[in-house]
């Protein structure tokens, strides 16, 4: 028999004939229907596989899922529970701890007896942020070089925003020791290569603001449009700055000396490396967190220095495996200027006089 295309009351009907058909498997549990796609999904509460492979011979049927008697509401209210008790190998969550130092989302520390997890959960934002987080973290990861937190799962909230499960690092009391933070980082730079260019496969975010990554074969076309342009518009539209906005402009334009006989190799960047995403965990090795990542040029990683306390033991180290390049110092500011525009158009005009000077400097030494 063959089901084309029904809705839940023909489905029920065919459920009844196939069922006279096929006298010998056992009695057929409730069937839960999702009521928003009453045409493609099925959830099944039994513990039986045979019911279930029966079930899934059923066409236009495209998720089926396998549990047992349980109330949907259970399954859906709740996915970080879920999630942990299922996929997470726990089974009893102890303790749920809120932990503080974010400015954006709510975290905290589920303690199971499978180990702990570090949840964010964002309420005003859906899941295409944390999306983001987790395919860096995920490929950041991948290099085996410097520590990074594993990403497990994201997805939405049913009441509205997302959520991000992650592995939990025990912290140690310090950011740990510089000149190895700056050789791993440098690691990571060395093994974090892209054949596709300059950009991610996802849009992400730097801090709330949108950071827009769209596959670039250019350097200077994609931080032109997609760092600097892209800030330069945002505080034009927000606050109404021509000014910045129109000198800005005239650096993008007139920028390309700066990287003069450079060959610049898309480097996977953490891209948002201050103070407050590095840290060790409790055997001194550095830890890098919250990551706003691309590939681009290495020296961007650079961009937060001004607040990130990189020492000399730092760049000395970082050096060592991925060399200084020609111009590196002037073109220092440049990297620098991208984050100062994302503090002006995200914490206001405390921030404008430094991405002012920055680029009124380069538009003197550049002679335009």
């Amino acid at each position: 028999m063959v089901v084309s295309y029904f809705g839940i009351s023909s489905l029920n009907s065919c459920i009844s004939s196939l069922n006279s058909c096929f006298l010998s498997l056992p009695c057929l549990p409730r069937l839960c229907f999702t009521r928003r796609k009453p045409f493609a999904v099925i959830t099944l509460y039994c513990n039986d596989l045979d019911t279930l492979l029966w079930v899934s011979l059923m066409p236009m049927v495209t998720v089926v899922k396998l549990f047992g008697y349980l109330p949907v509401a259970t399954m859906s209210d709740d996915p970080i529970s879920d999630w942990i008790l299922s996929e997470g190998n726990a089974t009893k969550i102890m303790r749920i701890s809120p932990i503080g130092g974010g400015c954006i989302n709510n975290a905290r520390r589920y303690d199971t007896d499978a180990g702990s997890f570090f949840v964010k959960t964002n309420r005003g934002i859906g899941p295409s942020m944390f999306e983001g987080e987790a395919l860096g973290l995920g490929a950041m990861y991948e290099t085996r070089t410097i520590r990074v937190p594993m990403p497990f799962k994201f997805g939405p909230l049913p009441t509205g925003g997302s959520y991000i499960i992650m592995e939990f690092i025990e912290f140690g009391s310090s950011r740990g020791n510089q000149s190895v933070l700056g050789r791993k980082l440098a690691e990571m730079h060395k093994a974090g290569k892209s054949e596709k260019g300059f950009g991610f496969d996802v849009d992400n975010t730097i801090g709330s603001t949108p950071q827009i990554n769209t596959w670039t074969s250019d350097w200077l076309e994609f931080y032109g449009k997609h760092r600097l342009g892209y800030q330069l518009k945002l505080a034009l539209d927000q606050y109404g700055d021509s000014t910045i906005y129109q000198k800005g402009q005239r650096l993008v334009k007139n920028m390309a000396p700066l990287f003069k006989n450079l060959v610049i190799e898309p480097c996977l960047l953490h891209g948002d490396l201050w103070s407050g995403n590095i840290i060790s965990d409790k055997n001194g090795e550095p830890v890098i967190l919250d990551p706003a990542c691309y590939y681009g040029h290495n020296e961007a990683e650079f961009g937060m220095s001004w607040c990130a306390g990189f020492g000399g033991s730092f760049y000395n180290a970082y050096f060592e495996v991925m060399p200084k390049q020609p111009g590196f110092e002037k073109r220092r500011e440049i990297y620098l200027l991208y984050h100062y525009l994302n503090h002006y158009n995200l914490f206001g005009s405390s921030y404008r006089s430094s991405a002012m000077s920055i680029i009124d400097d380069y538009l003197l030494m550049l002679g335009v």
